[in-house]
């Protein structure tokens, strides 16, 4: 009987790991909501378990997940991102029943979940780190030590939840005002997401680059990592365009990270594939920031410059299968973009479109494009879920190259029915400060102008209209 390995997600993610499983020979089985019941993971996999009728919470239903891996004889769990990847408790569930957990150890997602205990571990290898406290004692106590720590560093100062990740649980603070009042509001939103209340507080770095590496890490003793990735483009420290490698000229400066994210893994002890992620201030010292146990969103950019196929990595590593390429076997070739494109309006606040139904969809395509997606034409988008409806990433073997490919793409890319980001996303294609590669995390808000676009008038709405009105009439355009 072939191994089976049980799929923890959905949407694109889901569909991403459903092929790497098939790919190696092994049995995909998928579990899924009542409000997934139409999603195209649940029709590609060699089995599908319901969960319930969620939403969400029986995708975060530990013992549900457990069950339905027993009851459908799966050797292994791959959680992808989100829901339960980086949560302990899941991969320890697993580790209990001789699950195997594809990604690391229960301790070591303990240990890099809680941002103090990992500052403590890179401290004691020397990693640069930006200046941060302990957690904060509650009460009087720890509004104290906040306000000290802002007396000695200045403002501004972020008030970041100890279990946080994904861009939640962040808070700047601009005065001694503000970290009184946000401290117990912080607290709060931390409790009800990460179900822990505790916090923390770093020196904020001004307008920073985004600079993280892709870790891949066996049980063998080996290492190694697969270049930068540059996601400086952010809104409200969530990403939103991610680039391979970091548009950063200084190549002495982009080995010395590289090498220290690597130094930060086997502090760690870390295992499988991971994502150690940086800031880099404005004179061009590097801090470390955080270590993501888990495989990212941002992974295909990666893939596409390099080759390799990290989910096949960490299905590997997970069976204990030494990597099978050395350092000095990753070469990076080009360069590579990936934009979400989510049905959301970034003109109203990037408000999801959920409840709408996809009435046109008609992909792009061609040399050098991927699509990692799950949406299809009468897709009836969920508003229970993430807004996500597929990623593109695009390759080229330069800069301007990647960049045009990306625009083609965009202006190829129809989707009618909700708004979505392509038309935001065209905007920063051709604005001259991405084209030039000199951007940063103020990018959003230092460039405005990136907001203002006609729907109707682009390229995607007339194609969409014109496509929409066809279909309506039950015309064939080219039948003549």
């Amino acid at each position: 009987m072939k191994k089976r390995i049980l799929v923890a997600n959905r949407g694109e993610i889901a569909i991403r790991l459903i092929r790497a499983i098939q790919e190696l020979g092994y049995e995909a089985i998928a579990v899924y909501e009542t409000p997934d019941e139409m999603s195209r993971h649940i029709r590609i996999a060699d089995e599908a378990v319901l969960l319930g009728d969620g939403p969400r919470c029986d995708y975060l239903n530990i013992e549900k997940v457990i069950r339905a891996a027993k009851r459908s004889e799966a050797c292994a769990i791959h959680p992808g991102y989100g829901f339960l990847a980086e949560n302990p408790y899941f991969a320890k569930a697993c580790e209990k029943t001789d699950i195997v957990f594809i990604g690391p150890t229960s301790d070591i997602i303990a240990n890099l979940g809680n941002k103090v205990v990992a500052r403590q571990i890179m401290a004691e290898a020397g990693i640069p780190m930006v200046p941060g406290t302990q957690t904060l004692k509650q009460g009087r106590e720890g509004l104290a030590e906040a306000l000290d720590f802002a007396g000695h560093y200045g403002y501004p100062i972020m008030l970041k939840a100890t279990s946080g990740g994904g861009g939640r649980g962040i808070r700047r603070i601009e005065s001694d005002a503000e970290m009184k009042e946000q401290i117990p509001i912080a607290r709060a939103e931390a409790l009800a997401a990460f179900n822990d209340d505790s916090v923390y507080l770093e020196k904020v770095i001004v307008n920073p680059k985004h600079v993280e590496v892709q870790i891949l890490a066996d049980s063998h003793g080996h290492t190694v990592h697969l270049g930068t990735r540059d996601c400086s483009i952010q809104r409200r420290n969530q990403k939103l365009v991610e680039i391979a490698p970091s548009m950063i000229k200084d190549k002495k400066l982009i080995d010395e990270i590289c090498e220290t994210a690597v130094r930060a893994a086997k502090a760690a002890r870390y295992l499988n594939a991971g994502t150690v992620e940086f800031l880099i201030d404005q004179d061009m010292k590097y801090y470390f920031m955080e270590i993501n146990t888990r495989v990212q969103v941002e992974h295909t950019v990666t893939e596409m410059i390099t080759g390799i196929d990290i989910v096949r990595n960490q299905i590997n590593i997970a069976f204990g299968k030494p990597l099978s390429f050395t350092q000095d076997d990753v070469q990076i070739r080009g360069h590579a973009i990936e934009v979400r494109i989510n049905a959301e309006d970034p003109k109203n606040d990037f408000m999801p479109e959920g409840g709408k139904k996809v009435s046109v969809y008609r992909s792009t395509g061609g040399f050098g494009v991927r699509l990692d997606g799950f949406v299809y034409q009468g897709y009836i988008i969920p508003e229970v879920y993430d807004s996500l409806l597929v990623k593109l990433t695009v390759h080229g073997f330069t800069w301007d190259e990647t960049v045009g490919r990306l625009k083609r793409c965009l202006q190829n890319f129809a989707i009618r029915g909700p708004k979505t980001t392509i038309p935001f996303y065209m905007n920063i294609a051709n604005e001259k400060d991405f084209l030039s590669g000199d951007f940063d995390t103020s990018y959003i808000e230092t460039h405005p102008h990136i907001f203002y676009y006609d729907e109707d008038s682009s390229e995607v709405g007339k194609l969409s209209r014109f496509i929409a009105e066809i279909q309506y009439r039950g015309e064939n355009p080219f039948a003549k």
